[in-house]
């Protein structure tokens, strides 16, 4: 229990290293870095081994050597912090050797219940970032909202792909709103010319796919060169999919769950003009961050 919420006991795990045997591969080795993170979001290897490690609550934190700094990094925006929002991913430009640029998204504030996905981008530089700019702010919601979660990596092609959440609503449907969206910019943030939705009346040019619930990975594959996502569902129905330009992927018109109450989500989980998930879980499994392993 914890603090005095009901539910099953977490257990305290020893000092490890662990051994784990899965179906699909024994001996799986997981030794503990750093037990001094609060909630860890996102993290990011550096060209030297490094890792950068985002916290929630707002704090960029580097291990070195398997060591956590003590001092976070410096310069990271003002994070608005509530319920499941706050500092969210991290992620390094292709060309980070010679650029030294670190992007990351973040709760901006808005008031004291509200607060706008964004996009930042900065320069690390000594244990800092310098010249940290927003390149894109996406539409306010609710802070405590899973709906406020954003994901992000680069494509083969060199552009940025930003999951965001879209659980509130009909907004991952409505062309004008960059939520429950997977949108595509370049580096500095601008929108390339071949966006599926560049000038198309209502649509914001940012969007590559739309019809997503709440993103909580986004990577490319490392084979293929695809973008895929995971997203959960609500009460069942948690999805991978492939990502396509100017795709639908239903939500919240088309689900394999169901509504907290019981009720399904829609009749059929399928439905002609939406993208159907590569894999889906029922009940729930509530898939967080997602690699490939080859």
């Amino acid at each position: 229990q914890e603090q005095g919420r009901p539910g099953l006991p977490v257990p305290v795990l020893g000092p490890g290293p662990y051994l784990f045997d899965t179906a699909e591969q024994h001996r799986v080795r997981v030794t503990v870095l750093t037990r001094e993170l609060v909630h860890p979001w996102a993290l990011a290897f550096l060209p030297d081994g490094s890792l950068l490690v985002t916290e929630r609550p707002g704090r960029l934190r580097l291990i070195r050597n398997g060591v956590l700094e003590p001092v976070p990094i410096r310069g990271v925006p003002a994070v608005r912090v509530a319920g499941l929002g706050g500092l969210e991913d991290v992620a390094l430009h292709p060309s980070f050797a010679e650029n030294r640029f670190v992007y990351l998204t973040y709760i901006k504030p808005v008031s004291r219940d509200v607060g706008t996905p964004a996009l930042a981008r900065g320069r690390l530089e000594d244990g800092a970032l310098v010249d940290v700019r927003d390149l894109l702010v996406t539409d306010p919601g609710p802070v405590g909202s899973s709906a406020v979660n954003a994901r992000i990596a680069f494509g083969r092609d060199g552009m940025i792909y930003m999951a965001t959440g879209g659980n509130i609503g009909n907004v991952a449907q409505e062309p004008g709103s960059l939520r429950g969206k997977i949108l595509r910019l370049r580096d500095d943030g601008s929108v390339p010319a071949d966006n599926p939705f560049v000038g198309k009346a209502g649509y914001r040019p940012e969007i590559y796919s739309l019809g997503h619930r709440n993103s909580l990975a986004l990577i490319v594959h490392p084979v293929t060169g695809e973008v895929w996502n995971n997203e959960n569902g609500p009460n069942g129905g948690d999805e991978i999919n492939i990502i396509r330009a100017g795709r639908n992927y239903g939500w919240p018109l088309v689900s394999f769950g169901r509504d907290y109450p019981g009720p399904r989500v829609s009749e059929h989980p399928t439905r002609e003009g939406f993208e159907s998930p590569l894999v889906t879980w029922i009940p729930s499994i509530a898939a967080s961050g997602m690699a490939v392993y080859t």
